[in-house]
């Protein structure tokens, strides 16, 4: 039966479909030696040749779940043109195609989910979810709560304003403060652009929690494997059934 490329190449856990089709725009993909870069393009799985960046697609590969504590100077990436370190690079023992699950840029810090189960990445990502991230930033500057309340009820960005988010101020003194703040969204540097409104500098960012999930036992570039339970939490909250 034939199915959308981005859809086939998505549920074979390579990538996110939304990802996908950023690979199938780039001429990334081709299906039986063919370059494709049409988004609607239809293939049947059973006898197309698909492959990614020179790897065949396979839809019975394995899906694994690893959490990892991301340091600084990682790209959230499996690929990078220009060479630089990925957070792939911190799992060498990992033989399946993995991706990582949203993004943390090369200078924060904290949780990031890998995987290959593209359908759990599209669930966790898809806004109407609303898949809550925690972080702790350390901002230049001693805002009083009547600024921190223009986070909580949501502030204005050059794309828009943002949904509200919870924050809490953790520790002041210095001329600098520690800050945690959830947000449901995924805006590219939202964190940081978010304190930049309010008039504040960051000056390190590092993701505490996200899905549920905490940092507990795992140390500064390490990782492990997600448990039962946790990933049944994860399908849950990705509105998949199991």
């Amino acid at each position: 039966m034939q199915e959308r490329l981005q859809k086939i190449i998505s549920q074979a856990g390579v990538a996110s479909r939304r990802a996908a089709e950023k690979m199938i725009a780039e001429g990334r993909v081709k299906v039986d030696g063919k370059v494709v870069t049409e988004l609607g393009c239809k293939v049947d799985p059973a006898t197309a040749d698909i492959r990614v960046d020179g790897k065949r697609v396979s839809a019975a590969e394995r899906h694994v779940y690893f959490l990892l504590n991301k340091p600084k100077g990682y790209l959230s990436t499996a690929h990078d043109e220009r060479g630089r370190r990925t957070v792939l690079d911190l799992l060498p023992e990992v033989t399946e195609r993995v991706y990582p699950v949203g993004r943390l840029d090369n200078n924060t810090e904290g949780l990031l989910l890998i995987t290959n189960d593209g359908t759990l990445m599209n669930g966790l990502l898809h806004p109407k979810y609303e898949v809550e991230k925690t972080y702790i930033a350390r901002i230049m500057g001693e805002p009083d709560e009547v600024t921190l309340d223009r986070l909580r009820q949501g502030i204005r960005l050059e794309d828009g304003m943002t949904a509200p988010a919870k924050v809490r101020l953790l520790e002041q003194g210095g001329g600098q403060s520690r800050v945690e703040i959830a947000i449901h969204e995924g805006r590219n540097r939202q964190v940081r652009r978010m304190f930049a409104a309010i008039g504040c500098d960051v000056r390190a960012l590092k993701r505490v929690r996200f899905a549920g999930l905490t940092l507990q036992g795992v140390k500064r570039g390490q990782y492990r494997e997600l448990t039962p339970a946790e990933l049944l939490a994860l399908f849950r909250l990705a509105g998949i059934k199991r």
